[in-house]
Parts: C-alpha cells; structure tokens; sequence
C-alpha cells in the first residue's frame, strides 16, 4: 500500500483542523500555509472531505472549515478507507503476468494478509486527538539544535 500525496494532504488537513477543533472555521489558505498544501490542490481535497461528512463549512467573510466531528471520533483509518478503499499489501492473482502461482496457493498470502491487519489496527487505532496530543507533548520536549 501507498499513500499518495493526496492522502498525505488530507490526513494534514484534518490534523490541522483538529488542532484548531472548537474555534472558528480556518480559512482554505490558512490551513495550506500552515500545513504547506497547496491550497488549489486543498479546495478539493477539502470538497471531498466534506461529502464524506469529516468536515463542515461555512460560508462568508468569517467562513471557513471546521471538523465535523470531535477529533478523538475520527480516526486516520476511516479517511485512508474513504481515499484509497481497503488496506491491501498484495494482490493475489493469479491471472497477472506475476501473479500468485498457478494453481491459487500462494504460501505468501497470509503474510500479506497479517501485514495488512496491522496496517488497518494501526490506522483505526490512532485518532486525530491523538495526533495534537503527540504534537503537544513533543512541542514541550523539543529542544532546537543552536540550543545544544
């Protein structure tokens, strides 16, 4: 499994928001400069995301994005599903030029399998609110290299 760059951009757009969760709506190009999206690439991005119901808007002067629900409800595993579909590690199939071997045993697919459940427990088993919580906790312990 790759994430692209649109999964990337995604997953830091709703960090973003989730930072901010309880304040007013961010603005589209607040969010790009501080996340460094472009925010051409964001607006639909950010469209997308709010069909699937991970974030409102508002429109007007004081508009803007805002999450849609609590930041400890939403997981990075519900927005990769939304993106990408299913985790899945390998393709077993036979029928591709170097697929499975013939005859549909593949003594590699239940490492495959294995792999990609603890890709999906990973991702379902981290939440946006823990993610600001990360950030927080290593704000408080970063010491910059001039400082040493």
């Amino acid at each position: 499994m790759l994430i692209s760059q649109k999964d990337r951009y995604a997953l830091r757009a709703l960090f973003e928001l989730a930072k901010r969760h309880g304040g007013r709506p961010i603005k589209v190009a607040e969010i790009a400069a501080a996340q460094a999206v472009p925010a051409r690439f964001l607006e639909v991005i950010l469209t997308e995301l709010k069909q699937a119901g991970f974030v409102t808007s508002r429109r007007g002067r004081y508009g803007g994005y805002l999450l849609a629900r609590e930041p400890a409800d939403l997981t990075i595993g519900e927005v990769i599903r939304f993106l990408e579909g299913p985790v899945e590690v390998a393709s077993c199939d036979p029928s591709l030029p170097y697929g499975c071997p013939p005859g549909g045993y593949c003594a590699l697919e239940p490492v495959w399998q294995q792999v990609a459940e603890a890709i999906t427990s990973v991702f379902d088993g981290t939440t946006f609110a823990d993610l600001v919580e990360q950030e927080e906790r290593r704000a408080k312990t970063y010491v910059p290299a001039y400082a040493i």
